[in-house]
């Protein structure tokens, strides 16, 4: 257990999920080096939103955020949202991921992370079928009004019943022991 379940753990018997979740990230060390904040979590976890302010902490050379502050702030956000949505009997990992640059940002960027309870009812059931799955999300990181889009994330995770995963990885430890 790291130490975020831990504190999760006992936030858990104070706090709701969405509440843990928001200033989880939000004082995390790992995530705090992004820049980003979180500033919405829905209560069902369904929704987040983020803001990455331009500052003197995230400014590159010709004064637009740092391409890894971009993806910094978006890359944890998918896999964990959704390894809290699901719960404790899947594995959720991420994968793989892709960045793509369409412009200079020279201003605050915003991004949402949505899971609608369509596809979350899909993925349980193509994991239920084939024990482990692929999905792909996609990122945009845009200025407040969305009508710009400065960099786009695509990010391949990994999910997999749990038990399935358990058995496969001792089978994997078994055959090249």
């Amino acid at each position: 257990m790291s130490v975020y379940q831990k504190v999760e753990a006992l936030a858990s018997k104070v706090f709701k999920k969405n509440t843990i979740f928001k200033y989880g990230f939000n004082l995390s060390p790992m995530y705090k080096r992004s820049t980003a904040k979180l500033i919405e979590v829905s209560e069902d976890l369904l929704h987040v939103k983020i803001i990455v302010p331009l500052s003197y902490k995230n400014k590159n050379y010709v004064n637009s955020i740092f391409g890894g502050s971009m993806f910094s702030a978006v890359d944890p956000i998918p896999m964990i949202q959704l390894l809290t949505i699901m719960g404790n009997d899947y594995v959720v990992w991420d994968k793989s991921a892709e960045i793509f640059f369409k412009k200079p940002a020279k201003e605050n960027l915003y991004a949402d992370f949505d899971f609608s309870e369509k596809e979350l009812d899909e993925i349980r059931a193509q994991v239920a079928e084939k024990k482990e799955i692929d999905i792909i999300k996609n990122t945009q990181l845009t200025n407040k009004e969305k009508t710009q889009v400065f960099c786009e994330v695509k990010k391949t995770i990994y999910i997999a019943d749990k038990a399935y995963f358990k058995q496969k990885r001792k089978k994997k430890q078994t055959a090249s022991a």
